[in-house]
This record gives C-alpha cells, sequence and structure tokens, in this order.
C-alpha cells in the first residue's frame, strides 16, 4: 500500500508570484498538497518572463526556465478579476481550499476582496499567509518590495565585501527563498495547529524580518559592544585560514571564456592547521612562529593564504578537495552550475529531476533537497504551462459544468 504525503489532501489557494510566495508553496507542493496557482494571461508572473530559455532564445511565457523550477508540482488556472465572475470563482476555490496565501504589498488582498476577515466568512477554519516585504503595519508597510533592495536593508550587505570596500550585494536577492522558506515552516504550524484545535488564524509575515534574522551575530555586535562588525571578504576572526583559493582553470573555454575555478579551505583551530601544513607537503609550517596558533596566523594572514595559493593553484580542484578531506580538513570545490551538474553525490542521491514538460521537453531541474523515510516526497510534475488546469480545477474540484465554464470564457472571467 503506497504511503500518503505528509500534506496529502491539503489544497492551496496560491495567489503568489515572483519569488519568496511561489517558493514557499514549491515546499508545500514537495510536501504533497495540491497547490493550485491563480495567475491572469494580462499580468503573467514576472518570472515567467525571466531566462533562462531553452536554446538562449525567448520563446513565450511558459518556458522561462527560472519560472519552471520554482513551480513545479503545482496547477496554474487563469482569472480575470476585471470581471465579477472571475471573484466568484476564487471564492468558491477558497472554500473549498485549506490555505490562501499571497507575497503581494500589504492592502493588495483587501482591495481585491479577499483579505482575511473576507476568506474567513467564506471557511471559518481557513489558514491565510501574506508575506509582505515589510510586514502589515509599521511606516514601511506599503512600501515596494523586492529581494535585491530587502538584502542591504536587513544589514546583509553591510557585512558583505572586502575590508576597506564600500558594502557589497550578497550576489542573488537572498531574502526571497529565505521568506519563502520561512513561510512554509508558519504554514505548517498553522496546519498542526488547527488539527489541534479546529481554528484556523491569519499569519502575518515580514520577508524583511526574515532576512534580518539570520544575521543576529551583527546586530549583537552593535548592540553589545557598540560597534560595527567590520567587512573583511572572506575572512573569519576566529579561523585561518578560511577562504576561496584559486586552483587550475577549467581545461576547455565555455563561449571562448576562461572559466577560473576554486576551492574552500577552513581550518577551524592549530590542529587542522597542522593537518593542511602536512598535506600541502610542508609539515614545519605547522610550528612555525608565523603560523603556529590562531593569533599568529591572523598577524600573517597575508603571507598564510599566499603559501595556500601556491599548493591549490597547480591542482585540479576536485582532486585538491579530496586530498585535504583525505587529511581531515574541511574544504570543498567552489562550484558552479557545470561543476553541480555533473556532481557524482547529487547524481548518486537523485538531487535533480527530470520531467516532461508539455512546451520545453525533459529539462534538469532541482529537486527535494531532504529524505523521509516514511513519508516520502517527490516532484510530482513539471511546472504548468499558464492557466492549464483551468477547466480542471472549476469542474472537477469546483463542480461548475462545462456549460458554465464556456460561458466564463464567453465573458473574459477565464483570461
Amino acid at each position: 500500500m503506497a504511503k500518503k504525503l505528509p500534506l496529502e489532501g491539503i489544497r492551496i489557494a496560491d495567489f503568489t508570484w515572483v519569488w519568496a510566495g511561489p517558493y514557499g508553496t514549491l515546499q508545500l507542493a514537495h510536501l504533497g498538497a495540491e497547490v493550485i496557482r491563480i495567475e491572469t494571461t494580462t499580468r503573467p508572473c514576472v518570472t515567467r518572463m525571466l531566462p533562462p530559455w531553452p536554446d538562449g532564445k525567448f520563446s513565450g511565457p511558459n518556458c522561462s526556465g527560472y519560472f519552471n523550477q520554482y513551480n513545479q508540482g503545482k496547477k496554474s488556472i487563469t482569472l480575470n478579476f476585471n470581471h465579477p465572475e472571475a471573484h466568484e470563482v476564487a471564492r468558491r476555490l477558497i472554500k473549498a481550499s485549506d490555505v490562501v496565501t499571497n507575497n503581494f504589498a500589504a492592502g493588495v488582498m483587501e482591495r481585491l476582496g479577499f483579505g482575511y476577515s473576507e476568506v474567513k466568512k467564506l471557511k471559518s477554519d481557513i489558514i491565510m499567509i501574506s508575506l509582505t516585504g515589510y510586514g502589515d503595519t509599521g511606516p514601511y508597510k506599503d512600501f515596494v518590495a523586492y529581494g535585491p533592495a530587502q538584502v542591504p536593508l536587513s544589514g546583509l550587505s553591510s557585512l558583505t565585501g572586502y575590508k576597506g570596500w564600500p558594502p557589497m550585494h550578497a550576489g542573488f536577492s537572498y531574502a526571497d527563498p529565505n521568506a519563502g522558506a520561512h513561510g512554509a515552516l508558519a504554514v505548517l504550524m498553522a496546519l498542526y495547529h488547527r488539527a489541534r484545535t479546529g481554528e484556523g488564524q491569519y499569519v502575518e509575515m515580514s520577508q524583511w524580518e526574515c532576512a534580518i534574522d539570520l544575521l543576529a551575530e551583527g546586530t549583537l555586535e552593535y548592540t553589545m559592544n557598540g560597534r560595527e562588525p567590520e567587512r573583511n571578504g572572506n575572512r573569519d576572526p576566529q579561523m585561518a585560514p578560511h577562504g576561496n583559493f584559486k586552483c587550475l582553470d577549467w581545461p576547455d573555454k565555455i563561449a571562448d571564456l576562461t572559466v577560473d575555478r576554486w576551492i574552500s579551505v577552513v581550518c577551524a583551530d592549530d590542529a587542522e592547521w597542522g593537518r593542511l601544513a602536512r598535506a600541502m607537503g610542508r609539515s614545519e609550517l605547522a610550528d612555525d612562529p608565523r603560523f603556529k596558533t590562531l593569533a599568529a596566523r591572523k598577524s600573517n594572514e597575508d603571507e598564510l593564504e599566499a603559501i595556500v595559493t601556491a599548493w591549490t593553484s597547480t591542482r585540479d580542484p576536485k582532486s585538491a578537495v579530496e586530498e585535504l578531506q583525505k587529511a581531515g580538513v574541511a574544504a570543498g570545490v567552489v562550484a558552479d552550475a557545470r561543476y553541480l551538474s555533473d556532481d557524482p553525490n547529487l547524481a548518486a542521491r537523485n538531487y535533480f529531476v527530470r520531467k516532461e514538460h508539455p512546451e520545453v521537453g525533459v529539462k534538469q531541474h532541482c529537486g527535494i533537497p531532504w529524505r523521509m523515510s516514511e513519508t516520502p516526497c517527490e516532484v510530482r510534475s513539471a511546472a504548468p504551462t499558464i492557466g492549464q488546469h483551468t477547466d480542471e480545477v472549476l469542474t472537477r474540484t469546483l463542480g461548475y459544468s462545462r456549460a458554465e465554464l464556456d460561458e466564463l470564457r464567453k465573458k473574459g472571467a477565464l483570461d
């Protein structure tokens, strides 16, 4: 007998778009929830229009690798809220759902007629979560929010960069998926609470606060000691060496460009430094007064890093990591997309998934990063094309007849 998925039987009316919200509902879909995205062709999700595209060419809103990654296992219906009939469809979907999600700015769902006070009238034990940029209250509640702005506002950029350099971006919109993960956890806890008490609830979340939550050390440094943490590149105040070190370049070029490769090396204490010195064939450095203690290594960090680089720069990163790991040194390849796509450990664990998509065909996507022994999860389908499940959801789930469906379509309510 097949085992039930953790969230099997749970239905999500998903009003989210862009990244934070869809990343959260992706986790719920992985856990077995039926996630139904409410979309519109008149203003499709931003991520449907973003690369990467198959063969590097834009070929329509159903082919974005970005969208198709973060919407695996979901369904899509299209509604045009300029028509009152579309609002009625959404209300019927909410009544048939357990959770309503959105990551619009504060007040948008209320203006659509789907604020918590209204959806609670439709279903008394409904759970609703709003992953707004800055929360529903406070002077920032109406601010426009995107991840690239939240990263510096969280304090992350002030901690990122080299000594003497200005603040740097973290490399991508880290606040988005981080908020999505927090949102998924909050939904799980609200479902657990409902299972115990029968009560639904409203979950009000700030994406900004989720990002700040990851930077407690920086905040504590100021509140406890009255100073700002210093930007220090890849170095760490309590470890040395600690950083990324150049290896041999890729042997072949990509698009006529040489691609460099690196490894990360970290020594947490003097014993690990000794193991690294021996692995590099420089055992005498373990007791060298310049490097024997953490304080000494920090005082001579430039020279220390030059020695490590001299060893790594003549080696392939994979073989260098294998040598260091065998010696008990924490090291890892600074992986690029090419490396990850071919990584044997990820392949052995079946991390990547390849599902048939109606327009793109079979492409490799990131899968589920956890394994559950008693309730095994899987990516059940490729991401939906826009409106792919409109007829299915309205007839099978919401009880519309074929004639009613045709009438809604004639009126333009189904986009």
